[in-house]
């Protein structure tokens, strides 16, 4: 925020931190094309000036797309879901399909993980709206996985699918899944839209 010359509003108290927040933010170790973050500024400026100067300031790689004015920040609220691309490297598709067919048949996918708060159980069926298995032929050494996952609290991430599609379907995975956040936003038709 320096070096793009905002003017960044800063919390008050003995410790001031400037008014930056994440909503929804994609878990650590995961690609992400799809973020918001929320800024307090502490004067009015222009979104089209403050996305030019934050795009200057910025890595290669990171770009920030679209700035609108809200008051108060984005509300978590129309937020609802996420579109992810997992891609499982050494898996076939016809390997992956079944353990995709049983997991969906499931009511319930309990599983858990170690937070920050402790050990935190969900289910991870209710939370995925969709899961399609890229059938593509030449795809013969990985295989991609697009899935949509309701923003739930705990929060549902795709490792918690892998994880319960390994528990209940039998699927095993040897190399380490690539996982992108493709959109968020909220549900629709064609997938998840952007709010």
């Amino acid at each position: 925020m320096r070096r793009a010359g905002l003017p960044i509003a800063y919390s008050s108290g003995f410790n001031p931190h400037p008014k930056i927040s994440y909503a929804g933010g994609a878990p650590t170790g995961v690609a992400s094309e799809a973020e918001y973050l929320s800024l307090g500024l502490s004067s009015r400026s222009d979104a089209e000036a403050v996305r030019e100067q934050l795009n200057a300031a910025l890595p290669d790689g990171i770009e920030v797309i679209d700035v609108t004015e809200h008051e108060g920040g984005l509300p978590t609220s129309q937020l609802t879901a996420s579109e992810w691309l997992v891609t499982l490297p050494g898996l076939p598709p016809q390997a992956v399909a079944p353990a995709v067919e049983a997991f969906l048949a499931l009511e319930h996918a309990p599983v858990e993980r170690l937070t920050s708060k402790g050990l935190r159980r969900m289910d991870a069926r209710t939370a995925v709206v969709s899961i399609d298995v890229d059938d593509d032929a030449a795809r013969s050494r990985a295989t991609a996985l697009r899935m949509i996952v309701k923003h739930v609290v705990p929060a549902v991430r795709p490792d918690d699918v892998l994880t319960a599609l390994r528990e209940f379907s039998g699927l095993a995975q040897d190399a380490s899944p690539l996982m992108t956040r493709l959109a968020q936003g909220f549900i629709s038709e064609s997938g998840v839209a952007m709010p």
